[in-house]
């Protein structure tokens, strides 16, 4: 049976961040994980595009298609009764207004009650439009997995005030376009909080210090299975933890105390 006793919805999220309530979010690409991480109290379920790292293998997330997604987006529905569902605009799938209500269309078809996308001020026309059609908006700012090539790596964003300044402003114009909730990753501690400050809608971050409004984490960064290198900003939940819910309680337990990220996970 899920904690949660009601829909978790944007007014939802909004109401918590206004009473300090702390969100809890990880990504999820099954339906068999999607009830755990419900029943385990969290909030928000992000099908996210980096199933094509730690699903399918690919060194990013570019080579991620809507058929992928719709896919994965249509097994978590299975799964979920009370969570937020979201999930992620594949690479290149909402270059233009009219090619993002279509991809928009066809993941909440397929069960998702939010979308996410990745970009700064030049996708408020579209964040604009899929509002304006009924679909909720989480906008994705500091570190761009899509735009990795473009950044030269994953590497923390806005160290600089030009770039601090650039994330801020573009926050306030994705909020003011009809944004719901804003992710903010890999960005200094201290932005993290600035944001959360400045906007209304929720801010959750990742590797954006413990100042957010929540926190989210890859599944498997939380289980402790990495391809590769660790991420600064995750946590093996799962070590110390009888098994994969303690592990997620744990999570949960430890977002809501503010107790993660502590400054070990955080950038200064």
């Amino acid at each position: 049976m899920s904690t949660h006793t009601r829909n978790i919805t944007p007014t939802f999220l909004r109401q918590m961040k206004q009473m300090g309530k702390k969100i809890a979010c990880l990504t999820v690409y099954d339906a068999s994980f999607a009830r755990i991480l419900e029943e385990s109290g969290v909030e928000v379920l992000l099908v996210g595009d980096s199933l094509g790292m730690v699903i399918q293998g690919y060194s990013s997330t570019l080579p991620v298609t809507m058929d992928s997604m719709v896919y994965h987006t249509s097994c978590v529905a299975r799964g979920v009764q009370h969570s937020l569902l979201v999930a992620d605009l594949p690479f290149l799938s909402y270059t233009t207004p009219a090619q993002a209500i279509e991809s928009a269309g066809r993941l909440m078809a397929a069960g998702a009650h939010m979308v996410k996308l990745e970009g700064g001020i030049v996708l408020a026309e579209i964040v604009r439009c899929l509002s304006q059609w009924g679909i909720p908006v989480c906008a994705h700012l500091g570190l761009l997995p899509q735009s990795v090539h473009k950044l030269g790596g994953y590497r923390v964003q806005g160290r600089s005030a030009e770039q601090a300044t650039e994330i801020l402003d573009s926050a306030k114009k994705l909020e003011e376009a009809g944004a719901d909730l804003l992710i903010v990753e890999c960005v200094p501690a201290l932005l993290g909080q600035q944001l959360a400050a400045v906007l209304k809608i929720p801010v959750i971050g990742i590797g954006a210090g413990p100042k957010c409004d929540g926190q989210v984490l890859v599944l498997y960064d939380l289980l402790g299975i990495a391809l590769g290198k660790r991420p600064k900003f995750t946590k093996n939940f799962l070590s110390g933890n009888d098994g994969i819910q303690d592990a997620v309680l744990a999570f949960v337990a430890e977002v809501k105390a503010s107790l993660f990220p502590g400054s070990d996970h955080s950038f200064s």
